[in-house]
């Protein structure tokens, strides 16, 4: 039985090469791509494929985003971010918000066929460059005492996001959001969001 997959990637090249790689393998079939995160949201929300090779840095939105979007619509879906920088800071909040896997680009072919067989399988498969790195952020994400949805929280607000922005990116409402963000200032001991971006930064959380 084959396992359906819809790529994800802003480049024509990287997308059709990737699509190419994968179409060698007989397990695997390519039912659909897109070059934007919007986009991809609208088709898989259609064509419900069984994994999704996501790029880390699309035009209109960040992989994280458009990983908190995809599991309200199909959560079914196995999640695998594919980037061609170890940004290990992206991938870390990409696995945070919902990734079963993450991988470097220049895994070769049946690497990348023999990653994706393994998460379709329920593995949780991230590239060995990546887990120290991975390793540390949870560390001091432990450290902070913030919980998951606090640090998302306060993750939108270092990107600029105002609360209602945040609030419809995170499915929360404006209140809620309200919420987290102060107890992510009280954890942090800031007074202010700028402060605590700082602080969270200089933690090693952003």
């Amino acid at each position: 039985m084959t396992s359906t997959v819809f790529v994800v990637d802003d480049h024509p090249v990287v997308r059709d090469g990737v699509i190419l790689l994968l179409r060698s393998d007989p397990m695997l079939t390519v039912i659909g791509s897109a070059e934007s995160g919007q986009a991809a949201i609208e088709r898989i929300t259609e064509l419900r494929p069984d994994l999704i090779l996501l790029d880390l840095r699309l035009p209109d939105m960040l992989a994280p985003e458009v990983i908190s979007e995809l599991r309200k619509v199909h959560s079914g879906g196995k999640i695998v971010v594919f980037t061609a920088h170890a940004d290990h800071h992206g991938i870390t909040a990409s696995l945070d918000a919902g990734a079963d896997a993450a991988l470097v680009k220049d895994v070769a072919g049946t690497d990348l066929s023999a990653a994706l067989r393994a998460v379709l399988r329920g593995e949780r498969v991230v590239d060995p460059r990546i887990v120290p790195h991975h390793t540390q952020r949870s560390d001091a994400l432990a450290r902070s005492g913030l919980t998951r949805r606090e640090y998302e929280v306060l993750r939108y607000a270092a990107q600029g996001r105002t609360n209602p922005e945040i609030a419809e990116s995170t499915g929360l409402t404006r209140n809620t959001v309200k919420t987290y963000l102060q107890s992510a200032l009280h954890k942090l001991g800031a007074r202010n969001r700028v402060e605590a971006i700082v602080k969270a930064s200089e933690a090693g959380l952003l």
